[in-house]
């Protein structure tokens, strides 16, 4: 059995995964697990990742959760070019900080200015109220500064000269709030650049392949949820903003 990959584009780390493994010609198939369908939550998909969650590798016998974990496997498994995962310590340290920042910092703010933008007022039917969406749009500004400040300072990537997977990583995510309307590219011309490069290295009609589906996501439409898991999912979001 081949490579499966087990993916929702409609999922940050997922897009990574499929831009990634495309732009690098690994053979895989591509398993779809629609999450507003509950498909994630499935004994079928179970047996794949206990922990229902996507994105999930299947590989043989093998499987991995964790999309930085996928990642990490796939550039050693498929050897890709060194400037991904670099061989070089210091420039692979640079890849692993932004990494293992990103988890609490971009990605969860990114998510956050989406969820209260997009999917708090789809699912609870009321107008969204102004303080909560700039309170995340502060938020995700405060990041974003340290991103420009920290990670990307002036080098064309956040590792040197040549794309890694932490610009993957960190475009994708940026994305999100940008497909729910806010444009966090607009003013920031350093940002903006990045995001071209980015764009061209691993292919822009792939990258926009990629986001087709979260740049469509203001038709969504709360029928469009599995509906054992719209009243359990309004209730999270109402936790987390």
């Amino acid at each position: 059995m081949g490579l499966e990959l087990y993916l929702d584009l409609l999922s940050q780390p997922c897009r990574a995964l499929y831009i990634f493994a495309r732009s690098n010609n690994i053979p895989f198939e591509f398993k779809q697990v629609q999450l507003m369908k509950g498909q994630h939550k499935t004994e079928e998909f179970r047996k794949v990742n206990v922990l229902m969650k996507v994105p999930a590798l299947k590989d043989g016998s093998f499987t991995l959760a964790e999309s930085i974990a996928i990642l990490l496997y796939l550039a050693q498994k498929f050897k890709t070019p060194d400037h991904w995962y670099p061989s070089d310590l210091q420039k692979r340290a640079r890849v692993d900080e932004y990494l293992s920042w990103q988890h609490a910092n971009i990605r969860a703010k990114g998510s956050k200015l989406f969820l209260t933008k997009v999917l708090l007022p789809l699912l609870t039917g009321q107008p969204l109220p102004a303080e909560k969406l700039e309170v995340a749009i502060e938020d995700l500004n405060v990041v974003l500064k340290q991103f420009e400040e920290k990670f990307l300072q002036d080098k064309p990537f956040i590792a040197g000269s040549e794309i890694s997977l932490a610009d993957l990583v960190a475009l994708v995510e940026l994305m999100q709030p940008v497909c729910a309307g806010y444009d966090l590219f607009e003013e920031r011309p350093k940002l903006a650049e990045w995001r071209r490069r980015v764009e061209e290295a691993v292919g822009k009609q792939l990258f926009q392949e990629a986001h087709e589906g979260i740049m469509n996501i203001k038709s969504l439409t709360a029928d469009q949820f599995a509906p054992e898991l719209l009243e359990n999912f309004k209730q999270q979001l109402l936790k987390q903003v």
